[in-house]
């Protein structure tokens, strides 16, 4: 028997509200074919196959309502596995109003957020990591996003997991069997080759983990803040990365009083650059406003692009410089030295060896190349397959989750060596392939799953 909530036929709009050409409002549930029969006026649907397409009217008594199509989907063959009507009506807000009422009243409900996702994953269409890339892919805003999502929707992801539970389970057996024998003192498992399989499965959740950092960044993009002293050129290397007159240039030092900020994807990254006011001390109180602003924003920051005149800074000024930025731990500060276009060759050698620096001539393009080759290579650290064929931890829930497989099985390798009980060894063991079940779904209850759904448009 049915759960309550799957024995309902939902409804919803599925495009985004507001007026446009289509509206398409989606129904599935045991009843979909049969309410939209009530009130469609054409072919009777409940007579043709599913994936076909009907042109009809809705209305309600003599009143048309609309001119529609109408996509039928016949189950298990639809996005939820039930029967799903799809109806393609005009973008009119006071039209989709109408035909929800409609439906409603008919028999149906409205349905919650995520609900269609969330019986296609309770129909086992997908797991839950799959379902949760659905979202990602909603939400995607750059090639690699994309890539990343589509991997994961497709089940690349699911499928490396699958294959680190289905080692571990096998060991898990043999030792909740030596449990069974514990008054025989029998062992099942070898000891030397659960060690070496566990090592083994450490170093992918390990690589998963690290994958989790680019994966962030991929998913919500790098919020660069570029500081340095007035004059240095901040506001012309935010235009010439721009490609466009974003920020107001000027030889008056001081300009820049406030935050300039905008997007643009390097390499289907998503940069967030953020042209700040120059450092230095001032009387004027709206500059040192802007002052210390930027400092706040270099607390907040994922990277820092410190630009630099090549024909004004030593090699120690500039040490010093950075230093006050007082940039967080962790977080990259790449020097970018400008002006190479007029500085001399004394001025140039000081820097040209320096770790961590770019040399550029902002106002002529000069270097740019070199600089978004030295921003990817921060922020993509160890390595990234740019095809998107690697898989990359983009969710914060399954980054949780394989800590918690990680803590377990340290706990499981240190107890093999000390020589910890069967029945520890089990229990953490159990630990771990819980925390890994919980990324697909293998292993969740209610409340994980409502917080997941909510999440979704109502559509969807």
């Amino acid at each position: 028997m049915l759960p309550p909530s799957l024995s309902d036929t939902i409804v919803a709009l599925s495009t985004p509200p507001g007026a446009g050409a289509i509206a398409l409002v989606r129904l599935s549930g045991p009843q979909a074919i049969s309410i939209t029969d009530g009130v469609f006026i054409g072919k009777r649907l409940r007579d043709q196959a599913g994936h076909t397409l009907h042109y009809g009217t809705i209305r309600e008594g003599e009143r048309i309502i609309d001119e529609v199509v109408v996509s039928l989907y016949r189950s298990p063959h639809s996005y939820t596995r039930e029967d799903v009507v799809e109806i393609s009506a005009h973008g009119s807000d006071y039209i989709v109003q109408e035909l929800l009422s409609l439906f409603v009243r008919r028999g149906a409900r409205l349905a919650e957020a995520g609900e269609f996702t969330k019986r296609a994953f309770l129909h086992g269409a997908f797991d839950l990591a799959q379902a949760e890339a659905v979202a990602d892919l909603i939400a995607s805003d750059s090639q690699l996003s994309h890539q990343v999502a589509m991997r994961q929707m497709r089940g690349g992801f699911s499928q490396e997991l699958k294959e680190l539970r289905s080692r571990l389970i096998h060991f898990a057996a043999l030792l909740e069997l030596e449990l069974d024998f514990g008054e025989e003192d029998v062992e099942f498992a070898d000891r030397t080759g659960l060690v070496a399989l566990l090592q083994e499965v450490q170093g992918l959740v390990r690589r998963l983990l690290r994958s989790f950092a680019l994966g962030n960044v991929i998913k919500h993009g790098v919020t660069s803040v570029i500081a340095g002293r007035p004059n240095a050129g901040k506001s012309t290397l935010l235009n010439a990365l721009l490609n466009e007159e974003r920020a107001i240039v000027s030889d008056i030092a001081g300009t820049t009083r406030d935050l300039i900020e905008d997007e643009v994807s390097i390499d289907g990254i998503r940069f967030r650059f953020v042209d700040t006011a120059g450092l230095r001390d001032t009387t004027d109180v709206v500059e040192s406003i802007g002052v210390e602003r930027t400092l706040k924003r270099v607390q907040q920051a994922a990277l820092v692009l410190y630009l630099f005149d090549i024909t004004n800074t030593t090699p120690q000024q500039l040490e010093a410089e950075i230093e006050v930025l007082h940039a967080p731990a962790g977080v990259p500060v790449l020097a970018v030295g400008n002006k190479l276009d007029v500085a001399s060759d004394a001025e140039l050698s000081s820097f040209q060896h320096r770790p961590s620096t770019v040399l550029i001539a902002a106002s002529r393009g000069d270097g740019l190349d070199e600089l978004r080759e030295t921003l990817l290579a921060l922020v993509r650290g160890e390595g990234l397959d740019r095809t998107g064929s690697s898989t990359i931890v983009t969710n914060v829930r399954h980054a949780r989750s394989l800590e918690q497989a990680l803590q377990h099985l340290d706990a499981v390798v240190l107890g093999l060596e000390a020589g910890t009980g069967t029945e520890l060894l089990a229990a953490d063991l159990r630990h771990a392939l819980a925390a890994l079940g919980q990324i697909t779904g293998e292993i969740s209850n209610d409340d994980l799953l409502t917080s997941i759904f909510t999440q979704f448009c109502i559509g969807k």
